[in-house]
């Protein structure tokens, strides 16, 4: 009996032993599938790989740590990682690198314009240029036709910070080939559907909650009228990777006193 006790004892202590260096493994596993869905993001390929900062995950927790080209990266960076499965945290220390020689104001919003444009599938945001001189945005480059030019143009005037947009963009006179898709991931498509939402002036103020499984976008939140809830929706609409919207936001009037 006393020799049986002594080997479940020793069994027992043997698969304690096995746990403790299973459960490290597992964690670290999970950590190299996060940091190599970050870095295979759309997001990351399109916009942050040219970036110089680290990323690092340990127990859930992702720190990005480093210098990046522009303010706006900071806020995609942060977004992807936090939208990606298995994260429970984001620290985030990142700025971008040396100074810009021009009005800070200025350039941040024209860093604005030019990402959401990004965004939108619907228009060719590479092709617009934009220069940003007091709170006017002056757009020039090529449009595929007289509808995505004026579409480029609205996009931009919803642009918290811009006050006027003058649209000298061009019409391509020759049919121009549309663009093929990329395949964009879910966090990919939280991370640019909650910055767009942030950034435009007629979403910014909604309370709005997003979550995405295989390119459908679920809205929810308060917004203060029906008109709020629908310029969500359509807005999100072109998203890059977005298949459809599922507006499931509740109406909360705004009180008045």
């Amino acid at each position: 009996m006393k020799r049986k006790a002594i080997y479940r004892l020793a069994c027992a202590t043997a698969a304690l032993a096995v746990c403790a260096t299973c459960a490290p493994a597992r964690a670290s596993e999970a950590d190299e599938r996060i940091e190599s869905a970050f870095k295979n993001s759309y997001v990351y390929k399109t916009y942050l790989q040219d970036d110089a900062f680290k990323t690092e995950v340990k127990d859930g927790v992702v720190t990005l740590t480093g210098p990046i080209a522009t303010p706006s990266h900071k806020a995609l960076a942060r977004e992807t990682a936090a939208s990606l499965p298995g994260v429970s945290r984001v620290e985030v220390h990142l700025a971008p690198r040396g100074e810009d020689p021009i009005d800070s104001e200025e350039a941040w919003v024209g860093r604005k314009v030019k990402l959401v444009l990004m965004f939108h599938r619907n228009i060719r945001g590479h092709k617009a240029t934009v220069v940003v001189q007091n709170g006017t945005v002056t757009l020039t480059g090529e449009a595929a036709s007289q509808a995505e030019k004026e579409l480029t143009g609205e996009y931009a005037k919803d642009i918290e910070g811009v006050k006027k947009v003058k649209n000298a963009m061009t019409v391509a006179t020759a049919p121009v080939e549309p663009a093929v898709s990329a395949k964009v991931d879910d966090a990919s498509i939280t991370s640019q559907v909650r910055l767009a939402l942030r950034l435009h002036r007629s979403t910014t103020a909604l309370q709005t909650t997003v979550a995405t499984r295989d390119g459908v976008v679920t809205l929810t939140g308060t917004a203060p009228t029906e008109a709020g809830k629908a310029q969500a929706g359509k807005l999100i609409g072109d998203i890059q990777g977005v298949s459809s919207v599922q507006n499931e936001m509740t109406i909360v009037p705004v009180k008045t006193k």
